[in-house]
């Protein structure tokens, strides 16, 4: 039965992926053994039986190696993925930063993308008026916003992305390694807001290879392996484990 405490309820989920495994060299090639049934897949689980509940407010630091599943369950959490197998609940409007550049054109100015970006998120354009240039003040990137996105450094778009999801305060902010490409004081500078965030009740799942910065953010951490659940409880003690192995 879903517990109305939990703003995100992940119950025995497991993501399944098909590898091809052979090689095909061409389109003519992948269609002809496509139509004759000849394409072979390995299966691949990234991740199994999942169980993962999440109250309101509650700061979570996801942990582990590259591969390990983290990416793939902010993805099934953020709706990007359907799990194979289980179930995945989520209550309250969400602000994904996921992957540098999602949500941005790289045609675009970096002012178009504001009003862009804003509007995928479910923001009006009325209301990213009134917000422009208190985005553009914590990006501080006030010199380059008629720059095509695509002429941007991986910093300056997650110094933009960041700015426009944390405008407003949504229910659930998600962080994914995206803040590691800003320097030291603009990453201090995102840390603080996501503390007043947290003060105010926005609920963290972030991701991070950082020991310290999940445990000066977080207070529960998740420790993921091979697609499986290794430990989960008081950050500290996670990563002290996850350090340790």
């Amino acid at each position: 039965m879903e517990n109305p405490n939990y703003i995100i309820d992940v119950v025995d989920a497991t993501v399944r992926f098909n590898k091809a495994t052979e090689r095909v060299d061409s389109m003519k090639e992948y269609v002809i053994k496509l139509l004759k049934k000849e394409l072979m897949y390995q299966e691949f689980l990234a991740l199994k039986n999942i169980n993962f509940k999440v109250k309101q407010g509650e700061s979570w630091g996801l942990v582990g190696t590259n591969g390990s599943g983290k990416s793939t369950l902010l993805k099934l959490i953020c709706g990007i993925l359907k799990p194979y197998k289980g179930s995945v609940t989520v209550k309250g409007s969400m602000a994904p930063l996921i992957e540098l550049g999602a949500g941005f054109d790289g045609e675009l100015t970096a002012r178009e993308n504001i009003f862009l970006n804003g509007a995928l998120l479910g923001h009006s354009e009325k209301y990213m008026k009134e917000h422009f240039e208190e985005i553009v003040e914590f990006a501080e990137l006030q010199e380059f916003m008629d720059m095509p996105i695509k002429n941007y450094s991986s910093g300056m778009s997650a110094r933009l992305g960041f700015a426009v999801a944390t405008m407003a305060r949504p229910d659930i902010l998600i962080c994914d390694e995206v803040l590691s490409v800003g320097d030291y004081k603009f990453q201090e500078k995102c840390e603080k807001r996501m503390q007043e965030m947290l003060q105010k009740g926005t609920t963290l799942l972030y991701v991070s290879h950082s020991k310290e910065a999940v445990e000066k953010i977080c207070e529960k951490a998740l420790w993921l392996d091979k697609g499986e659940i290794k430990m989960c409880g008081d950050a500290k003690e996670v990563c002290a484990k996850y350090m340790g192995q």
